[in-house]
């Protein structure tokens, strides 16, 4: 058996150049002093200016190659070397939203397909089962929350905590709620450029007061934009629902809106899709069914796709006049569209808590259980 040192380690390593400089890594003095050797097992760290330093695999691979080569063949490296930076750690921000539980964005590829309509009755469907519920409107375009709870005259306040002023949410139906809404007259229309829209709803998001949430709901604006990346990028989003009609071209935005959040740069499951607008039923004939929109289109992409279908909504007139006088149909879960919207509360719940069971216990996402 060979007998192991430290200059063989280090005249092994000679051979490794760093990509660029022409400079083997001894020389450039990336090679830690704290080679350790305990028999055939070596131990080193190399150095990189950054963490991400895009070339910290292929040096070390090398490393290991070159010690292999010209040291010894049976020396145990290959796991042992470290990738360690000279620059400062940089401290780590406080996480938002530390409190909730579950971050859920709801989304729809295009506008026109109800989506607020549905984040709002889902909200109040959660609350009146004894969920603590917050609700984001993240359309800085459009903002609707505040006419579907019938606030449009509420004006959140600050409130100092801890040295610093949050935003105190509105608080309605069990549900506490912010929006740009609040903040803008009804009348005026919000003319900004995207990062302006970007860093209003950061701040509507962190410089606020959500307390502890089971769910946090999000309502996304329509489309696929820059306002989806900030949220996504800023944001531990637990999984997205996707609100479609039955028509066939809702349902192709909608395959655009489920693949934004699957694909690799974003990877946020999506917990299901709800078919709203799913058939017409006049109040006087319950029993009766019109399909205006197609029928079953959401329930057969949903098979075609893979994820649920947490629900469908039909198409009632209390559903319109809820949504004007700012009282949202799920609060009477005696009526159509209250037993469909408690419905969707309930699959929505276990779509959760099926993809907690899914996950390794290391990554559960928490579920309130009452």
């Amino acid at each position: 058996m060979a007998n192991i040192y430290p200059k063989l380690i280090l005249d092994a390593l000679r051979n490794v150049r760093y990509p660029g400089t022409g400079k083997d890594i001894v020389e450039m003095g990336m090679v830690s002093d704290d080679i350790h050797i305990n028999g055939m097992k070596v131990n080193l760290s190399i150095l990189f200016e950054k963490p991400n330093d895009p070339f910290i695999k292929s040096v070390i691979k090398a490393a290991e190659t070159a010690i292999l080569t010209y040291a010894d063949p049976n020396i145990e490296i290959k796991g042992n070397i470290e990738a360690k930076t000279t620059q400062p750690e940089q401290p780590k921000s406080a996480k938002l939203l530390s409190d909730v539980k579950n971050i859920i964005a709801i989304s729809s590829g295009k506008g026109g397909v109800g989506k607020s309509t549905v984040s709002v009755n889902l909200a109040v469907a959660l609350a009146k089962k004894g969920y603590r519920v917050g609700l984001l409107d993240a359309d800085i375009f459009g903002p609707s929350l505040p006419k579907m709870f019938d606030e449009e005259e509420a004006h959140p306040y600050l409130e100092p905590i801890d040295g610093k002023e949050y935003i105190i949410p509105v608080e309605k139906y069990g549900v506490k709620m912010l929006s740009i809404g609040f903040f803008v007259n009804k009348n005026d229309a919000v003319v900004w450029r995207g990062a302006m829209a970007g860093n209003a709803l950061k701040q509507l998001i962190a410089d606020a007061n959500w307390g502890e949430l089971d769910y946090f709901l999000i309502d996304f604006p329509p489309g696929t934009s820059d306002i989806h990346l900030t949220l996504v990028q800023t944001l531990a989003i637990t999984g997205a629902v996707v609100v479609s009609t039955p028509q066939q071209v809702a349902l192709a935005d909608a395959r655009k809106g489920i693949n934004m959040f699957t694909n690799d740069k974003v990877s946020v499951p999506i917990l299901g899709l709800v078919e709203n607008m799913a058939w017409f039923t006049p109040a006087e004939l319950p029993e009766n069914k019109y399909y205006i929109f197609g029928k079953d289109g959401a329930k057969e992409l949903a098979e075609e796709m893979g994820v649920p279908l947490l629900g469908q909504i039909p198409i009632v007139q209390s559903i319109c006049e809820g949504g004007d006088k700012g009282v949202p149909v799920a609060l009477n879960e005696n009526t159509i569209t209250g037993m469909a919207f408690d419905h969707l509360a309930d699959n929505f719940v276990a779509s959760l808590e099926k993809r907690n069971e899914e996950l390794a216990p290391t990554q559960k996402v928490e579920v309130h259980n009452k």
